[in-house]
């Protein structure tokens, strides 16, 4: 019965920060703003709530995109950093405002211990909460049934959220339904891992009568009939999977702010790269910038730059992926790949029209050949620019398999909108301070290749 309130919670929970942070906006704007403005003008009598309003939309947007209101979903320690990373956004558009309204500068210092006490509220109150939410609901108590390959990866995925999810047990869809129904029933859930469609359509209905939670392992048809539209012509229910990747209007508006954004991230970063450049010429003399020849959109060739981040003779031995650890990287190239800075180059990249700054990562030939030998359906993703950050960036991380990565990919062609690459790049933001992001491959693979998927 509790299961039903578990939004009521997160809801609840939500609706307090949201509160507070309001409330000390309020606090901060009658206390110390409102006395320097012009008591004569009653557009500011009239408008302090709308000014008050517009700070905690600024608030919620930003928080609701980085993902800082799924306290039941994401780990404490994201969802500390995204309401964090929130507050801080929202301080420096907070400020626009204030001066806005004000037509002239006026000083920060009231808005700058505002935005400290609101991050000594959130994070004991974040901690709190989700103490709570965890002591009354528990990790579930999960089943995986898997197909034709083992599905120790994707346990051992699961498996780092302990705080969500418990893997009990784990059964081969072989065994048959006589076995697997009875078993399904004594957990809370049941995964599916790379089953037959045959066999994981029977199993869902199943579920889905028998009112089980199911999580289900994509195929590419999934993902393909996800950014399907209905069709409701007939009596009989259609989807319309066009395939034809973005539409004249969808490109046009992608150019268009491909060219604003990589103008402005070309100006706001030249003094980081200057600095960079700098660092990389004084540590060992080398060349500054890395060219490489990738592959974007239906497969044309373009030389990439990048900012050198490895030993002037790291692919002599021949070219492969950066490894956990690896040895080639310098000094100064691990602290720019920790914060992606090693990419900043790709800007001009993206102005000259070679990429853009949402899409899919652009690979180099032989990778993507390799990667198109063991999975056909890779060369789908290049219906579209080749990205500066991507779906798969944001979701996924260096070393995730090139299987996921295409899904990712696909799920991000299949649903695109001028929305989702603003999402994407606010995620992007974000994903600089999480650093399992640029994890590398195993020492003993040279691309991410860990197995042939089963389709």
């Amino acid at each position: 019965m509790k299961e039903k309130y578990k939004h009521l919670l997160n809801f609840t929970a939500n609706v307090i920060t949201l509160l507070v942070e309001g409330l000390m906006f309020g606090w901060v704007w009658y206390i110390c703003y409102v006395p320097m403005l012009d008591k004569a003008n009653a557009l500011f009598r009239r408008g302090n709530w709308a000014v008050i309003g517009l700070y905690v939309l600024f608030v919620f947007f930003f928080t609701r995109v980085f993902g800082g209101y799924r306290i039941g979903y994401m780990r404490m320690s994201d969802i500390i950093l995204s309401q964090i990373l929130a507050v801080l956004l929202s301080f420096v558009v907070g400020y626009l405002e204030i001066c806005l309204v004000a037509n002239d500068y006026l000083p920060p210092r009231p808005l700058i211990l505002m935005t400290a006490a609101e991050i000594a509220f959130i994070v004991p109150w974040v901690i709190l909460v989700r103490k709570g939410y965890q002591r009354l609901y528990p990790p579930r108590q999960m089943l995986v049934i898997y197909g034709n390959y083992s599905p120790d990866d994707l346990i051992e995925k699961i498996n780092t959220r302990k705080d969500k999810y418990n893997i009990c047990a784990s059964e081969s869809y072989r065994v048959g339904y006589q076995v697997l129904y009875p078993l399904i029933k004594k957990y809370n859930a049941v995964v599916l891992c790379d089953l037959p469609a045959e066999a994981r359509n029977q199993i869902m209905k199943y579920c889905y009568q028998e009112s089980v939670r199911t999580y289900v392992t994509p195929k590419i048809s999934d993902i393909m009939f996800r950014g399907a539209d209905d069709i409701h012509l007939f009596d009989t229910p259609l989807l319309l999977s066009r395939n034809q990747g973005l539409s004249i209007v969808d490109l046009f508006v992608k150019r268009c702010m491909d060219i604003v954004f990589s103008s402005l991230g070309i100006l706001i970063a030249s003094p980081f790269m200057i600095l960079i450049a700098l660092a990389i010429k004084l540590y060992d003399r080398g060349p500054v910038f890395y060219r490489q020849e990738r592959i974007t959109k239906d497969a044309k060739p373009f030389m990439i730059y990048k900012f050198r981040s490895m030993t002037v003779h790291s692919e002599d031995a021949g070219a492969r992926l950066a490894a956990k650890g690896d040895a080639r990287v310098t000094p100064v190239g691990r602290v720019i790949r920790a914060i992606h800075f090693d990419e900043l180059p790709q800007l001009f990249n993206i102005l000259k029209g070679d990429m853009s700054i949402v899409g899919p990562r652009p690979e180099r030939q032989m990778i993507a050949d390799e990667y198109a030998e063991a999975i056909p359906e890779f060369v789908l993703r290049l219906k579209v620019k080749a990205g500066l950050t991507g779906y798969a960036q944001v979701y996924g991380k260096y070393n995730t398999t090139p299987y996921d990565k295409l899904k990712l990919d696909l799920t991000y062609i299949e649903n695109y909108s001028a929305w989702l690459d603003i999402k994407i790049l606010l995620l992007t933001f974000k994903i600089l301070f999480v650093r399992e992001n640029t994890e590398g491959v195993e020492e003993s693979q040279t691309t991410a290749i860990k197995r042939r998927p089963h389709e």
